[in-house]
């Protein structure tokens, strides 16, 4: 999952930056308002968290003029004004939800999952689950039946990618822009190593095969039979 990070103070920054990253998240970060609308249009994101006092376009107008795009990604204010009239003006704005700072990482995270998951239409609050395959997000467990299935955490970000994208292909390219914060070379095969890293994880020793190769076109999460 790839998040927008739209915050000019660089140590509010550094700080969920550091924890998106360690909770599976790909992040990129706009320190003007100007940069980040240039930025919402260049990748994919999941999730933008929008500070309101930014420089060059403020964060309100910023919000807007996404929407006025026609970009429906899910958007998080993050305000010092925490004034009932200010989350009014916040959400009519455009955005989808609204915290005051200071705040917990750990209640930002959870605004953050609840927001994905609602944008995919995700009702189980904790747990992602396909065939006999089980993925807790929140403690970030995996099991295959019974089995209990250790990843590292760029595995399990592109195991939870392609969980929320079970039967249907994703390409390396959607791949790539989704959990890593970062464009590869086109021609490398980092997407192809981790993909074989994890099916040897989730898919060895078991009949039933869920990671597949679609040729050409990149990768699904199916039953055999599907």
């Amino acid at each position: 999952m790839r998040i927008l990070l739209v915050e000019d103070d660089e140590k509010i920054a550094g700080f969920i930056e550091k924890g998106l990253k360690s909770s599976g998240f790909a992040v990129d970060i706009a320190g003007t308002g100007t940069q980040g609308f240039d930025m919402a249009f260049d990748a994919p994101y999941d999730t933008l968290i929008v500070d309101i006092m930014l420089p060059e376009l403020d964060g309100l107008s910023l919000i807007q003029k996404i929407r006025s795009h026609e970009n429906n990604t899910p958007i998080i204010i993050l305000s010092a004004r925490g004034r009932v009239d200010d989350r009014v003006k916040g959400l009519e704005a455009g955005a989808d939800d609204y915290l005051t700072k200071p705040f917990a990482f750990s209640e930002l995270l959870a605004r953050v999952q609840a927001l994905i998951r609602r944008a995919g239409n995700i009702t189980d609050p904790v747990n992602l689950s396909y065939a006999d395959l089980s993925v807790d997000i929140v403690k970030r467990q995996v099991f295959r039946g019974k089995d209990p299935i250790d990843l590292q955490p760029l595995e399990f970000s592109l195991l939870e990618y392609l969980m929320r994208n079970r039967e249907r292909v994703v390409s390396k390219t959607m791949i790539m822009e989704h959990v890593w914060n970062y464009n590869f070379d086109p021609m490398t095969n980092v997407v192809e190593a981790r993909i074989c890293r994890l099916r040897d994880k989730v898919d060895k020793g078991y009949p039933n095969k869920l990671i597949h190769t679609v040729r050409g076109a990149g990768y699904v999460l199916k039953t055999d039979n599907a």
